[in-house]
C-alpha cells in the first residue's frame, strides 16, 4: 500500500476519535475516490503515491470549482464548506510551485526543445509536465508556456 494512502487511513482514525467532522468527511471522500480509481479498468490494482497525488489533486480542483460555483450563486455556506475540504486535501499534496519556479522550468524546457513561437507549445508542454508533476495546475502551466513562447 502506498505511504500516502496509509497516512490517509491513519488520519481518518485520528479524525474520527477527535470528532473532526470536516477532516473526517474529506478523508472519507478522498479514500473513496482512491478506491474507485483502484477498481477502474479491467483489473484491480494498487495505486502508487504519484497516482494517489493525482487523485487528490483532481478532488481538490473539484472542491475549488464547486466553491466558485456556490459563491457565484450566493450560497456562501456551501462555498465555505468546499473551501474547507480543499484545504484539508491540500495538506496531503506537494507544495505548489511559485511563479518564478514555474517560469524557470518553462525556460529550461524551451531551451531543451529549441522551441520558438506559439505553434511549439505542445513540444514544450510534453517536456514541462513531467517536471511539474502535481506541483502546478495544468492551466497555470499552459498559461506560463504560452506567455513565454509569445514573448
Amino acid at each position: 500500500m502506498s505511504a500516502l494512502k496509509d497516512r490517509l487511513k491513519a488520519d481518518l482514525t485520528t479524525s474520527l476519535k477527535a470528532r473532526d467532522d470536516i477532516r473526517l468527511r474529506t478523508i472519507r471522500m478522498a479514500l473513496a475516490a482512491i478506491q474507485v480509481e483502484e477498481v477502474a479498468g479491467k483489473a484491480v490494482r494498487e495505486l502508487s503515491d504519484d497516482e494517489v497525488v493525482k487523485v487528490l489533486t483532481k478532488e481538490a480542483k473539484k472542491r475549488r470549482e464547486a466553491a466558485e460555483a456556490f459563491a457565484g450563486a450566493g450560497r456562501e455556506q456551501q462555498a465555505k464548506a468546499e473551501l474547507e475540504e480543499q484545504s484539508v486535501l491540500e495538506a496531503y499534496l506537494p507544495a505548489q510551485l511559485s511563479d518564478a519556479e514555474l517560469a524557470a522550468l518553462v525556460d529550461e524546457a524551451i531551451a531543451e526543445t529549441g522551441a520558438a513561437g506559439p505553434q511549439a507549445m505542445g513540444q514544450v508542454m510534453k517536456v514541462v509536465n513531467p517536471k511539474v508533476a502535481g506541483r502546478a495546475e495544468g492551466g497555470r502551466v499552459a498559461a506560463a508556456v504560452k506567455a513565454r513562447l509569445a514573448g
